[in-house]
Formats: structure tokens, C-alpha cells, sequence
């Protein structure tokens, strides 16, 4: 299934700062954490996902620092801040008061009917 970009802006947000309330991650971790989570259905880019991480970090919602993993490889890991626990919080709250009234909507709502297709001679006149 393809997920408009729109959405997927939407919740990237809260999306990356709700995984990084299970501790700190690099990037490659994050991406592969998001994929996890979608079964698949979002995989995410490194050019998605690293401009994000600056803007959050910019904002104050989550920290960075450099690391070397038990290979010995360099990676920048992130945590999130107070203030990215803040803001995650909020973003729970809209999320959570769009989703009832979606799911509202989509209950109450009635199935519309599949569409007809003409056949024959219907249609012409």
C-alpha cells in the first residue's frame, strides 16, 4: 500500500520521538524501527529521515551525540529531550482526537455502493 506523502509528514513527528522514547537510536536503527512498526508499509529514506532529526533537534525535542558501536563504527545517536516529551505528548493528544473522529466517520457512515458499470445498450440514447 502507498502512503501519501502528506500523511506521512503528519506523523513523522511523532512517529520518530515516540521511538525515541524507548531509548536512544542512530539513524539506521530509527529507519529500520519505523519499517518494523508499518509491517513494512513505510520505508522510510535517509533524505526523509536525517533533514527531520535536524529540525527536531534544532527545536530542542531531541539531543545528539556521536558513538562508537561494539564494531567500531561511528554513529550519531539521538535522544529525546523534555521538551521533545512535551511535544510528543500534544502530538498524542491532536492524533488522538483525529483518529476518534475518523473512526467515528467510518463507522457511522454508510458503504457507498460499488460503482455500475454499463452494459449493452444502457447509456446510449
Amino acid at each position: 500500500m502507498r502512503i501519501e506523502k502528506d500523511l506521512v509528514a503528519a506523523a513523522a513527528t511523532p512517529l520518530v520521538l515516540g521511538i525515541l522514547l524507548d531509548g536512544d537510536l542512530y539513524g539506521y536503527a530509527i529507519l529500520k524501527r519505523v519499517g518494523e512498526l508499518s509491517g513494512g508499509s513505510l520505508q522510510w529514506t535517509d533524505g526523509m529521515l536525517y533533514p527531520l532529526l535536524h529540525r527536531l533537534e534544532r527545536l530542542g525535542y531531541v539531543t545528539s551525540l556521536w558513538a562508537t558501536s561494539e564494531v567500531g563504527r561511528r554513529r550519531k545517536h539521538y535522544a529525546i529531550t523534555d521538551a521533545g516529551r512535551e511535544q510528543l505528548a500534544e502530538r498524542q493528544a491532536q492524533w488522538t482526537v483525529m483518529a476518534d473522529a475518523l473512526r467515528q466517520v467510518w463507522q457511522d457512515a454508510p458503504r457507498p455502493a460499488p460503482p455500475r458499470l454499463a452494459t449493452g445498450a444502457e447509456g446510449w440514447a
